[in-house]
Order: C-alpha cells, then structure tokens, then sequence
C-alpha cells in the first residue's frame, strides 16, 4: 500500500468563514481527484467565533445576536456536533482527505484523534481520558472538542485543542451541549503558559505516530481576508505542494 502523506501548513490566525470555504473548497477538490489528492492537514487559530454544527436550528437568530454581541462571530456549519466556541489559544486542526485513498472507519478516525489529545495531555503531565461523549476529558471538563464531517467519503472539519484559550467564552454557551459540564485548557491544568507554537510540534509527532502517516515539513502560509477564494485554494492545491 503506498504511504499515505500529509502536505501540512500552519496558517495562523484565519477567519472563521475562510476557513470553512477553504474546507469546502478542497473537500469538492478532493472528491474530484479521490486517488490523486494529496491528503491535507490544516493547523490555525481561530479569531472569536461561535460554531454550531448540524442540529442548528435551535439556536435563534436572537441568541446569535447575543453572542455576536459579546464580540465573536457565529458560524452555521456542517459539522457533527453541537454549539462549541473557538479562539486564540486554541489550536484548530482541520484534515481534509478522500477515505477512498486512505481507508478508515469514522469511529477509528474519531478514537484516533481523540488518543493524540490524550497523548498530549500526558506530555504535559496531565490525566486525560475519553468518556461517553466525544472529545477528551479532565476529570468532567473538556480540553478538547472534536466534530467531523464524512460525507461522499471525505473528512473535514476536526479537533480544537484548548492550549492556553480564554476561557470565559465558554460560559456564555453550553459547550457541546452538554450540561453540567466545564471547560479547560492546558495552561489552565498547569498553571504554565501551553502556547499554540508549543504545541504545534507535538500534536503532528502524536499524528504521525497514532494514525501511522507520514507528514510534511510544515510550511507556514498567510491567508489575508482580502484574499479571494480560488487563490487561497491554490496554495493548497498547486502542483509545488504536492
């Protein structure tokens, strides 16, 4: 079987809506080339946004002014999962492949990214499990949220790593909808900063290992509001990247 490898990039801080057209946009790449594109890993932050997935037709365009109010966007998405807050602090990994090219069960992909979360957690001497809900645990708050989309047998969308997040925007929701339940980070669990960059390094080691792919040297990309869509496409699809 030929090795499966991972092009990936760091594109620091992005819009939420940018991101989500770049998602959609290499998903429909993707299903066009499903045994020729490369597989492609994303790793940003997000600037303040609010993120519902699926079921969102519960929240009222009144409780989206609400939170729209308190200085974040909101974001209607087609991701599995519930309502979930992303921002700086917050690592963001969005893999976008075909499983046609690399063949793997949506439960094994979900316990997978769940055990790298894990894995890092110990790295930072800290007791992290899984529990009936999906993402990774601290005793009953979550560090990290995970949410998926499948469909036509391509993944998007993906993890968010709480690292040294603010997490007072998490009160102003139910995260994940999930009651009862609090939210952490790692700083918060270690009384020391856990940047992003820090974390970065570890979370592609833990990627590589857990799932047994191979990974590019990272190359870091700038993506500006400004820019159009098909020429943010480009850089992840240009013949150089591949």
């Amino acid at each position: 079987m030929k090795e499966v490898l991972f092009r990936t990039f760091y594109l620091g801080s992005v819009q939420y809506a940018k991101t989500l057209r770049l998602q959609q946009n290499l998903v429909k790449w993707t299903k066009d080339n499903h045994y020729s594109a490369s597989p492609t890993l994303l790793l940003l932050q997000h600037p303040p946004v609010y993120t519902v997935g699926y079921r969102n037709k519960q929240y009222t365009t009144e409780e989206q002014r609400y939170l729209e109010n308190l200085g974040a966007d909101f974001a209607r998405t087609n991701r599995g999962g519930l309502i979930t807050f992303h921002g700086p602090g917050q690592l963001v990994v969005y893999p976008i492949f075909s499983m046609r090219q690399v063949p793997i069960s949506v439960r094994d992909y979900l316990c997978k990214l769940e055990q790298i979360s894990i894995n890092i957690c110990n790295e930072y001497g800290l007791k992290a499990a899984r529990s009936p809900h999906t993402g990774v645990w601290i005793k009953d708050k979550k560090v990290c949220a995970i949410g998926v989309n499948a469909q036509q047998r391509v993944f998007s969308h993906g993890i968010a790593l709480n690292c040294d997040t603010e997490l007072s925007w998490f009160s102003k929701i139910v995260p994940c909808g999930i009651e009862g339940k609090g939210v952490t980070s790692l700083s918060a669990e270690t009384g020391d900063v856990a940047t992003v960059e820090n974390v970065l390094p570890l979370f592609l080691k833990e990627f590589a290992s857990i799932f047994g792919w191979g990974v590019t040297e990272m190359e870091r990309v700038n993506v500006t509001d400004d820019m159009k869509d098909d020429k943010v496409l480009q850089l992840f699809t240009s013949s150089s990247c591949s």
